[in-house]
């Protein structure tokens, strides 16, 4: 069974038929999809503004000679969590790069880490995109117990 709810919403004529156009542009082949995503968008904003554990993308150009020092800035602090999950670098031409970081944290961890890169002496660009909210005490690829669940699997065994 499903666990959908449907619900009405009123609305402007001039502003539906704008909210139509720009889906249709977007591809969405219905309004509730869209309405979903902006949902989803507006709760992923207000988690990072309440400072919540978020998973984000941070993009940055550079000049060949400031690798090293992007690369020493996203490393870890002692005593700090490892906020780069993942990433990735390109090489776009002779003159610069492109790397791409999966990061995971607090969003002002994240904040600071691409503000220091950002003030890089040869960072052309350095932009950090929010993409999800998530709990503060998952990790990707760690299994995790659940006292709960264990206790109920034990008395089913039991």
């Amino acid at each position: 069974m499903s666990d959908l709810v449907r619900f009405g919403v009123a609305m402007d004529r001039a502003l539906l038929t704008e909210f139509d156009r720009r889906i249709a542009a977007l591809g969405y082949e219905n309004r509730s999809e869209a309405i979903r995503d902006l949902v989803r968008a507006d709760l992923t904003r207000a988690a990072w503004d309440r400072g919540a554990s978020v998973v984000a993308t941070l993009s940055v150009v550079y000049k060949p000679h400031v690798r090293s020092e992007v690369l020493r800035l996203s490393e870890p602090e002692p005593g700090s969590a490892d906020l780069v999950v993942a990433s990735q670098h390109v090489r776009i031409d002779r003159e610069r790069y492109l790397d791409t970081m999966v990061l995971r944290g607090h969003a002002e961890s994240l904040s600071a880490l691409a503000g220091k890169i950002a003030g890089t002496k040869g960072v052309l660009s350095c932009e950090l995109r929010v993409a999800a909210s998530v709990a503060d005490d998952t990790r990707p690829n760690e299994a995790q117990a659940s006292p709960s669940r264990d206790r109920d699997r034990d008395q089913e065994q039991g």
